[in-house]
């Protein structure tokens, strides 16, 4: 069994959901030599998410984005939480919506997602900074 761990940082992104399962993958423990195992992701932000879902059509993305917006909009009256703009509460919201973290299945050293599976960052701010995520690699060699 083995135990091991990485910080992935990502560039800043748009608002919005972003396919970022290659670029995670070349930055997350190496996973060519784990047989089984699981690897767990945390992104150090309350104001964006991950996510699993459709890695093939852009329009998932675009559509769950507006969603998103309709879903929990922009300066509702009942926010309390307004002093870092107007985008600012409804990305935790959002954040509580979708969550911090994914573990994934890992077989014969490959993620084990589906055929249309990829990995998301989910941006719900308009001007984020870069963000960090930890990657920690269990499983047998």
């Amino acid at each position: 069994m083995i135990w091991e761990q990485s910080f992935i940082e990502l560039a800043p992104l748009t608002r919005g959901f972003h396919l970022i399962t290659s670029e995670l993958l070349a930055q997350a423990p190496d996973l060519k030599h784990c047989e089984v195992g699981l690897l767990h992701l945390f992104i150090q932000h309350t104001s964006a998410s991950l996510a699993v879902n459709e890695n093939a059509d852009p329009d998932v993305r675009g559509d769950l984005e507006r969603h998103f917006n309709v879903m929990v909009p922009e300066r509702a009256p009942h926010y309390e939480h307004v002093l870092e703009g107007p985008d600012d509460m409804p990305a935790h919201i959002k954040n509580v919506l979708v969550g911090p973290s994914l573990t994934l299945p890992v077989r014969q050293g490959r993620l084990a997602l589906g055929t249309w599976q990829g990995l998301y960052l989910c941006e719900h701010r308009d001007n984020a900074g870069v963000r960090r995520i930890v990657a920690t690699l269990q499983g047998r060699w």
